[in-house]
């Protein structure tokens, strides 16, 4: 690309000239992480039974790279790193210094995008010109391998100044996209805010700032850096999300202080029976749903931590609420708050049970719980469902309720070969003999 002696002049008299080889020893790409986080809403508080089922978990990681990447290469940078004989993308760069060493002084900008991609070691510095960069940076980029492109772009990056290199960049949008999942990867929020501010990009400068609260360890600076995000240009969904996360972690905040304190005293039940593994602070809302039908499932709801509270305050679906709550009081063999928490009673003051995750869900729940017999029995009643009910019911040894549907289908021959698997001389095999030899049923088989 030609440029006008007003651009070389600028180039010259603002690009940093770092000398970029392969063979650094402190190259970025050591420093190369992936940033992922997962966050168990159950395991840390109680004991190691939980249900997946149930769990929520938050995960970050980079964005793919978009561009087609060999066979047998490295398929992200992250990758690029767990590989301990590498430092970098060229697979034989982890052999001794100078056995692949390049003395050439006169490779083409093509010649040389070549070489890279079979792994030899290749000097870069010999291109200084601003036309021979960016010529290096096209042929990189007509080779569709991500790792070429990548490795021209730290270079780039080390000898351009940030405004001539995310102007040339503008025009370039492959070699764009390689640049801005790198800077993510380092995590190199300064130069990708830059970034994003020269793209005129709003939403992503947004979003990229959001991001650097996983930096902030401090719950109460973090508070305070999430609080500045508020008015920043998300979208609409993203905006309620960000007012979410503060007002959660303004509560936690709030809720481990108190606990804290009542952990310490130890005057309150549920904590001497049940102490606490882990912090609530920077969990997610399920998790901290989880805890607050742990530990403040009666708490008024005028409190921060009772669960109705924020069930209203986050607009919790009364299935995400009701399959926690279940969760949460079944682990503490609370029958009595299980049988409240699905009781439901009309303007005429009947009462009806009444389960918006289904019934069959209940009573995996309380099984894994280990709920007595005659807890599992009541709810595998429930199941309107009947061959799921008489398969909850045989997989759980709820014999009264196999025993029931069967005479109730007036099925004879499952009656019958269910009598093998009861014990020989219990009540359960004495009810099915009584039932075949009654007369008062017509069988259909």
């Amino acid at each position: 690309m030609n440029r006008t002696k007003g651009d070389e002049e600028e180039y010259w008299n603002s690009s940093k000239f770092k000398a970029f080889t392969f063979d650094d020893e402190d190259d970025e790409l050591s420093q190369l992480k992936e940033s992922k986080r997962a966050v168990n809403s159950l395991r840390d508080f109680v004991d190691d039974d939980d249900d997946d089922d149930d769990l929520e978990r938050v995960s970050w990681s980079g964005e793919p790279v978009g561009s087609r990447t060999r066979p047998g290469s490295f398929q992200s940078l992250s990758d690029a790193l767990s590989d301990t004989s590498a430092k970098s993308y060229a697979p034989e760069l982890g052999r001794p210094k100078g056995e692949y060493r390049d003395y050439s002084n006169d490779w083409s900008p093509s010649d040389t995008v070549r070489r890279l991609r079979k792994g030899k070691v290749c000097s870069l510095e010999r291109f200084r010109s601003l036309q021979d960069k960016l010529q290096l940076l096209e042929e990189a980029v007509s080779m569709h391998d991500g790792n070429v492109i990548t490795a021209v772009l730290i270079f780039l990056k080390r000898t351009l100044s940030k405004e001539i290199l995310f102007r040339e960049l503008e025009v370039r949008q492959v070699a764009l996209r390689h640049l801005i999942h790198f800077l993510k990867e380092i995590g190199d929020q300064k130069l990708l805010l830059d970034l994003f501010r020269f793209l005129d990009r709003t939403e992503e400068l947004a979003l990229s700032h959001y991001r650097e609260h996983l930096n902030i360890r401090d719950p109460d600076k973090r508070k305070e850096f999430l609080k500045t995000c508020i008015g920043l240009p998300f979208s609409a969904e993203d905006s309620a999300h960000i007012q979410d996360h503060y007002t959660l972690l303004e509560r936690q905040i709030i809720i481990e202080a108190n606990d804290r304190h009542l952990e310490s005293a130890g005057q309150t039940e549920i904590f001497r029976k049940h102490p606490r593994k882990a912090s609530i602070l920077n969990m997610p809302l399920v998790t901290t749903l989880f805890y607050s039908c742990f530990y403040h499932y009666t708490e008024a709801e005028g409190t921060f931590s009772s669960p109705i509270n924020l069930k209203k305050t986050f607009k919790i679906p009364d299935k995400q609420y009701v399959l926690t709550a279940l969760a949460a009081r079944a682990k503490l063999r609370a029958w009595n708050d299980v049988d409240a928490l699905f009781t439901t009673k009309n303007w005429l003051g009947y009462t009806k049970k009444r389960a918006p995750i289904g019934f069959h869900r209940v009573v995996e729940i309380l099984h894994k719980n280990n709920a007595p017999v005659q807890i599992l029995q009541e709810y595998v009643n429930l199941v309107e469902d009947v061959d799921t009910k008489l398969n909850l019911a045989t997989k759980f040894k709820c014999h009264d309720v196999v025993i029931d549907t069967c005479r109730d289908l007036k099925d004879r021959q499952q009656l019958l070969a269910y009598r093998s698997k009861v014990d020989k001389g219990s009540a359960e095999e004495e009810k099915i003999d009584a039932l075949l030899s009654s007369s008062q049923i017509r069988w259909k088989n």
